[in-house]
């Protein structure tokens, strides 16, 4: 929460294995306890990918533009899936509508 800005609307809160990734309006960010390991616009997203395998915790990537910041790889538990579509989803239109 000591990420929000003034009026920003939390859109997902997806609890990863060590990892809380926020998507808000505009931004997407990861951090745990310590310290936040990204904080972006989504505009600034090159690529996102969720990876699902039998037996194990699927995999999100998320891939800044910028490589000033460090892509982030993701264990999500089963459990978080739906709210991970959904993020992707709202990701996904945000995107197309900076792209269009």
């Amino acid at each position: 929460m000591r990420l929000l800005r003034s009026g920003e609307r939390i859109r997902s809160h997806i609890p990863a294995t060590s990892t809380t990734i926020l998507v808000t309006d505009e931004r997407i960010a990861v951090a745990d306890e310590e310290r936040v390991a990204l904080d972006i616009e989504i505009h600034r997203l090159r690529r996102i990918q969720f990876d699902i395998e039998r037996e194990r915790p699927a995999t999100l990537v998320i891939v800044p533009e910028h490589p000033t910041h460090g892509p982030q790889v993701l264990a999500i538990p089963p459990e978080h899936y739906h709210e991970v579509g959904e993020a992707l989803a709202y990701i996904g239109q945000r995107l197309y509508q900076t792209a269009t």
